[in-house]
């Protein structure tokens, strides 16, 4: 059973019985075995400035929990927003590549290189805004999951609630007296420098960075294995339905990329979603990683075999 209050060994400063982690100094007041995965470990050095944005993204590849850590500390200059944009650009290129394979007649007209240039930035754009909309409705839906998830686990709602003073999603008005403020605004030895919000949203959407790396390799395997060439298609009424439904879309390479999408959701996502909740609420890894995973792999299934290019 744990204590309501516990004094941290190294600033002794105190947190709730409930934290994981100094909210001062970063100081781990538990440690799980889970943690001794070392991208799994809680970053406990002293926080001065930010990393610059491309350091960032960089650490959500190859180090999530320094990213994070990073991250929490001024969780306003979240890349989320910056990350989603940057899919939805490498899945514009993905269906422009494909396009681009295609015999286009325009009416037996041989088109000049401005018009073929105004096709292609057409399609290309058409695409990602597609793509931004397909992944920001994806993304938010799968938040709300893992939302869910960690709230059944570690209560995470609840806690941002009262770290964050928030009701009912807006921001409480109130007067906060220094030690009473957000053990998550930033601290530097023990001294408050800036009060923050929680900025939830903003943050877990950095756990969806994988993708990132996925599109690319998307996009290499594209230009490298899509067959050129593959269909003629005449420009005029019915020619998406042309597209859509000749032999292009069902070729293997399809499959190949829903593979891609499927591993990466359930296997590399849930690391960086149990990192950000882990961040967010001072909560357990474990019990946060434990239904993230489950919820991800259920996810992946799901969206996976939902997809016609499996079947062909």
């Amino acid at each position: 059973m744990s204590i309501a209050i516990q004094s941290c060994p190294r600033c002794g400063n105190e947190n709730s019985g409930e934290s994981y982690a100094c909210s001062f100094c970063g100081k781990r007041l538990r440690i799980e075995r889970i943690e001794r995965i070392p991208f799994l470990k809680r970053i406990e050095e002293d926080w001065f400035n930010p990393y610059p944005l491309y350091l960032k993204i960089l650490y959500l590849i190859i180090n999530p929990s320094r990213a994070f850590w990073d991250i929490n500390h001024l969780r306003k200059k979240s890349p989320g927003m910056l990350i989603l944009l940057f899919n939805s650009l490498a899945w514009g290129l993905v269906h422009l590549i494909v396009i681009s394979r295609l015999n286009i007649d325009r009416a037996g007209q041989v088109p000049s290189l401005g018009l073929n240039t105004l096709f292609n930035l057409s399609i290309f754009g058409f695409f990602f805004l597609f793509g931004f909309l397909l992944y920001l409705f994806i993304y938010s839906l799968l938040i709300w999951l893992y939302t869910k998830g960690a709230n059944y686990a570690v209560g995470f709602t609840q806690k941002l609630e009262k770290r964050f003073d928030i009701v009912k999603g807006k921001k409480k008005e109130k007067q906060y007296e220094e030690s009473k403020l957000s053990p998550f605004s930033i601290y530097k030895g023990g001294v408050l420098l800036q009060k923050q919000e929680a900025s939830k949203f903003k943050m877990m959407l950095c756990a969806f960075t994988p993708f990132l790396i996925i599109n690319l390799v998307k996009v290499l395997i594209v230009t490298i294995g899509f067959p050129m060439n593959q269909v003629d298609i005449s420009i005029g009424p019915g020619a998406l339905d042309i597209f859509f439904n000749t032999e292009i879309m069902n070729q293997p390479i399809w499959s190949v990329l829903d593979m891609l999408d499927a591993l990466t959701l359930s296997l590399w996502v849930p690391i960086l979603v149990t990192i950000s909740i882990r961040e967010l609420s001072n909560s357990s890894t474990y019990r946060v990683l434990t239904p993230i995973y489950i919820i991800s792999i259920i996810a992946s299934i799901f969206i996976f075999f939902l997809r016609p290019t499996l079947f062909g």
